[in-house]
């Protein structure tokens, strides 16, 4: 039988799962990138690595366009739900050819998580300036189309028809809403913060420039208000919130009005 989870695709030997896996990756990007057939660089090493324990309901897949450079092009980590259904706990498409802002690690090294169990304040800043949203370490690729194709291929080939993502800070959550998702929980949240930012909102009221994160810009603004939000101007972190899309289809869900990038 086919694999239908994580779980199962971990049971398989490397070759296949590698194989499988490898099925999220977007040919756009390969492309871009000029990533060999096989994904092994002239020198025979590597460039797309993986951590999936047999049986482990999660995988973590990593491709670099260079073998010793920092960062992956393409990150991502899923899991199984409790029902075995697929679940992006994280996913980044980084720029190699961008200027790196360590907003994920502090001076010495140490972890942030990126910026949400601690905050490198002086990299948040270079990167707000720099344009960037939070937890970015480098512009985006602008390929989020092509990543969603090809990540629905992957999971139609495990004979499902929808996938739940956690977004890790509000500029992620309003992005999804643009390519179709909806929410299973956090849609209360996400209105409560498009009400805050209105002209007579609360939160309007608190973008007094007390720090470079709240600027009066920020009302209108969907990166200016993640970090904002970031800088917890709602009083806590943005969390608790899970969104989820059926294959090929579209939920036209809205909740940030009139708002620039």
């Amino acid at each position: 039988m086919s694999p239908k989870t994580i779980s199962s695709i971990n049971q398989l030997p490397v070759n296949q799962k590698r194989e499988i896996y490898s099925r999220m990756i977007p040919p756009a990007l390969l492309e871009q990138f000029s990533i060999p057939e096989g994904f092994i660089d002239e020198n025979g090493e590597d460039l797309l690595t993986f951590r999936f324990s047999p049986g482990s309901p999660s995988v973590e897949m990593i491709l670099k366009h260079q073998i010793n450079f920092p960062d992956p092009i393409q990150y991502g980590h899923l899991t199984d739900t409790l029902n075995g259904q697929i679940h992006i706990l994280l996913y980044i498409l980084n720029d190699p050819e961008s200027p790196r802002y360590d907003v994920d690690k502090f001076p010495n090294g140490q972890t942030t998580t990126f910026g949400t169990m601690g905050r490198n304040i002086d990299a948040e800043i270079a990167a707000l300036e720099a344009g960037l949203a939070p937890g970015q370490v480098r512009h985006g690729l602008r390929m989020l189309s092509h990543a969603i194709k090809s990540f629905e291929v992957f999971v139609s080939n495990l004979e499902q028809n929808i996938y739940f993502v956690e977004p890790l800070y509000y500029h992620n959550a309003v992005i999804f809403e643009k390519y179709g998702f909806t929410y299973q929980k956090g849609r209360k949240l996400m209105e409560r913060i498009q009400s805050g930012f209105s002209p007579s909102g609360d939160l309007t009221a608190k973008l007094d420039s007390s720090t470079p994160f709240r600027t009066s810009r920020a009302a209108d603004s969907v990166r200016l208000r993640s970090w904002a939000i970031h800088d917890y101007i709602l009083a806590e972190p943005f969390s608790d919130v899970t969104m989820y899309k059926y294959v090929g289809k579209s939920a036209n869900i809205r909740t940030c009005f009139s708002c620039t990038w």
